[in-house]
Formats: C-alpha cells, structure tokens, sequence
C-alpha cells in the first residue's frame, strides 16, 4: 500500500504562499461544504499557526470539521463558538488531540535580537513583493513583450492632461474642473502596431501613494516642463519622486511654440537637477513638444517605444494572473467598478479574484473606451464589475480558482487587518531601525530628505551629509528643498524607507499627521554640527556593532506543569522585569544549568502578556531545556543591547 502523501499549512498565507494554495487546490471540489472533509486529497500532518486563530480557520486548515474542534475544547472546559479566537497554545494542544503538529512559522534567517529586530514590513510593501516574486517564478522562455506602462508627471498647469489628449485624441482636459485633473486614469493606444498604456494621475503624489502601498506599475516616466516656465517646485519633486522609484525618465519640453519659450534655459535647469539631456552628453532623453498644437508628439512615442525596445519589458500571458488597482469607485447604477491593471497572466471574464481583503467574481469587463471585453492581458488597463467592496489604489489583485477560495482568502487577510490594527503601534523609521535593515547587507544606503529654511543653509547641508558616504555605506539625497516639510515629503519618505532632516524649517500639520501615521521619523536640527553628529555616530554604529547581554530581570521557579509538547515554569518575578522573547538562562545555586534559552511563552493566569514586572507571578515557556528545570531555578532575563 502506497503511503498518501503529505503537506503543510499555514494560516498566515503570504503572497508566496498564495501562489503555491492556489496552484495545489485546484483538486478541491468548488461545492464542498463548509467543516465536510474532503477524503480525495493528500491528509495534513501539519500546520503553521501564529499567536492566535480563529476555530473556523484552524479547522480549515487541518480539514477537520470545527465541530470536532469544539468536541476537544470543550473536554478542557472551553466552550468556544467556531469564530473564538484561540491562542497558539491551544491549537498546540487541539493538534496533538487530532494527530497534527502545530507549528510556529519558520523563519528563513535567525530571530533578530530584540534591539535588532527588523521593522515591521508593511502589507502595501508585500504586495508588490508578491507580483515580482509571480514575476520572478515564471519560465523565461514563457516571457513574451508587453506594452510599457507611461506615467505622466510634471508641474500644475504644464500641460500633462492636454498631452494625454493629445495623445489619445480625445477630449479629456475640457470636461474636468478647472482644466485640473481630478482622478486617476489609465489608457492604451497603439502606435505602429506596437501599444504604449498611459497612467493619467493627478501628480506625484499619486504615483508615490501608489508606491508607498508596494504597487510599483510603472515602467517610464515622461516628466512635463513647460518651455516658458521652466523647472518648478512641483517639477523638482517629480523627479524626486520619479528617480526614487528608478524608473526611466522622459523629458518632455511642452509649449516650445510660446513665443517666450527658452529650451536652452530649462535644459540648463534640468541638468542642475541631474537629468542631463542627450545633446549635451547626458543619458536625458529631451523631447520638444506642443501639446496643443500636436508637435513633436510622434517623437515622444517613437522614444518611448525604443526605451521600451532596449528595456524589453516582458510577462506571461498564460501565467497567473496578477495586478494592480488603479482606482476604484462606487457607481451609482453598476455598483462597484475598479480600474486595473494586468501585470501577468491574462485576465477573464467570470473570473474569481481577490483585491486586498475585499473580493468578486468578474461580471463585466471593458476597455477605457467602455467597449465590453472578454480577456485582457499584460499591461492591459481594464474596468470590472462584480467585486463586493472598493478596493484602494495600489492594493495588488490576483485571480483564484473559485469563488470560495477568494471569499475564504479575503476574510483571512481582513482578520489580520483587524488584529494589526488592534495590536502595537507600528514602529518607527528611525535613522536606528532604517540602518538595522542593511546591517549585513551587500549594499548599503541611506536615503535622506532635506528641508532648509534658505539655499544658503541647504547647500552646505547637504555637502556635509554627502561627505559622510564611503565605499561601504552610501548617503543618497531623495530630495533637497527650501521651506517647510511638507506632506508630499512625508509620502515619498514613505515609500523610500527615508529619514527626513529639518534644518531651522517647520512642519505642516498634514505633514505631522501623516508621519506620525506612516511612522517615517522626522529629525529637526539648528545646529549643523549637530546634525552631521547624529548621522555620522550612526552610520559608524552600522560599520561596527557591538552588542552586549544586559541582565534585566530575575523569576524564580515556584512549580513546574509538564505538557505533552514543554513544560511550563510557574515563576515569581524577584527583581526586574520578564519580557516575551527575551533572552535567558537557567541558574541553579549560581551555576549555569541552561546556558542559552528564549521566552516563547510568557502568561499571567490564561493571558498572554508582553511582560511581568517585580512581585508579580508567571507562567514561563522556554524554547529550549525546559526538561531540565527543577524547583527553585532561577530564570535570569538578558537584554541584548547595543553598546556602539
């Protein structure tokens, strides 16, 4: 008899474990019922669950029904409906009762240390890991060109919405408030049989929204500076913005028919901003434009098409299908409808998908021109009907092989919104926690943005913190600008995992708000010795680390309780304070019994806590030599902390 095989699970599915579930349970029959186990697949010998889980999704994952689950709990004298949230623990314990090992998630690299653990990663950041990680496991020779995606950014009033129109010969500029773009659009066209999609936004600050949530779509940027009015504030911070995100960058030079119109002058500016143009020896590709007039407009698209030629922008268009969402809206007759666009695989109408934690079934698929389709591929822009919520700009889509899948895929990431949102605070993008996540890195950048009250201040600001750069570690200015710190600042620190310096300069409230929100860290300094202090100590600490093991806390061991899977150490705190994931040792009459141990488990009666201070009682769980424990140990608490 052939041994049936077995797999793991896990309730915390990121994108790449999505991958994998919606590849292996196409075997699953879509009409199975809720809490009936499906006796045709491979048995689970195992899952991976983290603090806590709901009975329902742990049932779902041993395929077992929540009514045995409930059966078990309810002989430890828990009476716990099939949406209680349980502890690890007691999955733990509802796995050995049923034959399934309960396991935390494995973690690639060795848990940090606490003073070196990395920052919390953010879901918009792995959406876009998610994509590329699609992207990544596809078959080269399944690649095939897509269209290249053109964003569209520049100063107020330079003309980016008219070359749109220009482009795509439609009217769009006359029918919006004020002649401003107000939303957020994507369009297609075909130039020479080859097709170029276009994003229409609203600015940067969209593009680095957009960004921020991991959704990099875009391919090239074509920045919009107006020949009589040269580069601006809000043109610097395009292409601030723009170089951030490393993508390509395309000048075009609109209104060259005005008659004070001074290409030579713009180009000069432009150049100081570090986008050299081609005619002068740089790599700046500087088109001359009117786009009211329509010239010079078949040269844009021809240098669009050669980047996009040298780039060779590929997908798969039989792969699985992944995207972004542009925007969204709640329509008053058809409902919900989302823009998106397709960055791998092909998009079908009737397909199952689920955008961040909302989801639906494709009822209606249409192009920009609102004519009905059936199938859309890479890069291909798209209006949908039939999701059951809004979904936000950015958030990534991906297609399911049915409805209850998605629904099933959605309510999990919705619950881990929920106990995010219910959890600690997020921590901060401090010049400490950003240099924590190059430390043994292979490169090694720090990306600041500069505020100065006047240019005089900011140039020698910014000489000075360059000059703190070498071989190994590098200083990259995002953006250097005069007056106050400004939301647009905020989001591009966002996005950049940058640290904002403030030199004698305010903040907006907006701007407060946000970071205070987004946890990016804004530094203020009047002293310019002091700043170049700051910045040099810790670029020195990121070179030379040196950790020391603090004793922070002593619990003495009072009584032990022996489970099937550890033991659990019933402890009176003597001194200090016992945190969970804390180092520790074990100390019997002064010698070392347990050398080296972590704190997995830390309660007090049948919560669980982050810490036990001095006088107070405790259940302690330790990852290793627990079997070694007797009454009257001590638990010695360790810090690792950094001297320098």
């Amino acid at each position: 008899m052939v041994k049936p095989k077995t797999k793991t699970r896990s309730h915390d599915d990121e994108p790449e474990e999505i991958v994998a579930r919606g590849k292996s349970k196409g075997h699953r029959k879509a009409t199975q019922q809720e809490g009936e186990v499906d006796e045709t697949h491979e048995p689970v010998e195992s899952v991976v669950v983290e603090d806590h889980i709901t009975v329902r999704n742990l049932a779902r994952l041993m395929d077992r029904s929540p009514i045995d689950l409930i059966k078990v709990l309810m002989q430890y004298g828990i009476m716990a409906p099939i949406t209680h949230s349980i502890d690890h623990d007691t999955a733990v314990i509802l796995g050995e009762e049923l034959g399934i090992a309960v396991n935390w998630p494995k973690r690639e690299e060795p848990e940090p240390e606490p003073d070196e653990e990395a920052p919390e990663e953010k879901p918009e950041s792995r959406a876009q890991s998610f994509v590329d990680q699609i992207m990544a496991a596809e078959q080269p020779e399944d690649l095939v060109e897509r269209p290249p995606v053109v964003a569209v950014l520049g100063h107020v009033d330079h003309g980016k919405t008219t070359l749109l129109d220009s482009i795509r010969h439609t009217d769009v500029a006359g029918g919006e408030a004020g002649g401003i773009t107000q939303h957020t659009g994507a369009y297609q066209i075909t130039v020479d049989g080859r097709k170029i999609t276009f994003l229409d936004t609203p600015g940067h600050e969209a593009f680095t929204a957009m960004r921020a949530r991991g959704a990099q779509v875009t391919d090239i940027v074509v920045l919009v500076v107006a020949a009589d009015d040269g580069v601006m504030p809000q043109t610097r911070e395009a292409i601030s913005h723009a170089k951030a995100a490393g993508v390509i960058i395309i000048v075009a030079l609109n209104k060259i028919d005005r008659p004070n119109a001074n290409p030579q002058r713009v180009m000069e500016e432009l150049a100081q901003e570090g986008l050299q143009p081609e005619e002068w020896g740089g790599e700046t590709i500087v088109v001359p434009v009117s786009a009211l007039n329509k010239v010079g407009i078949d040269d844009l698209l021809a240098n669009i098409l050669v980047v996009a030629e040298l780039e060779q922008y590929k997908a798969n268009p039989k792969g699985h299908c992944v995207g972004t969402v542009i925007e969204s809206e709640l329509d008053r007759f058809r409902g919900v409808t989302a823009t998106l666009l397709v960055q791998n695989g092909t998009l079908k109408r009737g397909d199952s998908i689920v955008v961040g934690p909302t989801w639906g079934r494709i009822k209606a698929m249409f192009d920009y021109e609102g004519k009905q389709l059936k199938q859309a591929g890479p890069s291909m822009p798209v209006v949908i009907l039939g999701l059951q919520e809004a979904p936000d700009a950015g958030d990534v889509f991906e297609v399911m092989e049915s409805d209850r899948e998605a629904k099933q895929t959605a309510g999990d990431r919705q619950e881990r919104i929920d106990r995010a949102a219910t959890g600690s605070a997020r921590r901060q993008m401090s010049l400490e926690e950003v240099f924590a996540r190059f430390e043994g890195g292979e490169t090694k950048t720090l990306n600041l943005i500069v505020r100065a009250d006047v240019q005089g201040t900011l140039e020698p600001v910014m000489r000075s913190l360059e000059d703190l750069g070498n071989e190994e570690i590098s200083v990259k200015i995002l953006q250097a600008a005069i007056g106050d710190i400004s939301e647009s600042d905020v989001m591009l620190a966002e996005a950049s995992d940058a640290v904002i310096i403030g030199f004698s300069v305010g903040i907006d409230k907006a701007a407060q708000h946000r970071a205070e929100l987004s946890g990016v860290e804004i530094r203020h300094y009047d002293i310019i010795y002091k700043m170049i202090e700051d910045v040099e100590a810790a670029l020195t600490g990121m070179l030379e680390p040196i950790y020391e093991n603090a004793v922070i806390g002593h619990a003495e061991v009072l009584q032990l309780f022996k489970l099937r899977r550890g033991v659990i150490a019933g402890c009176n705190v003597t001194d200090g304070v016992v945190k969970r994931n804390a180092l520790a040792r074990v100390l019997r009459s002064g010698e070392e019994i347990v050398p080296s141990a972590r704190i997995n488990t830390l309660r007090r009666f049948t919560e669980d806590v982050a810490e036990v201070r001095t006088g107070f009682e405790c259940g302690i769980r330790l990852s290793t030599g627990d079997e070694l424990l007797q009454e009257g140990d001590v638990i010695e608490i360790l810090e690792r902390r950094r001297v320098r």
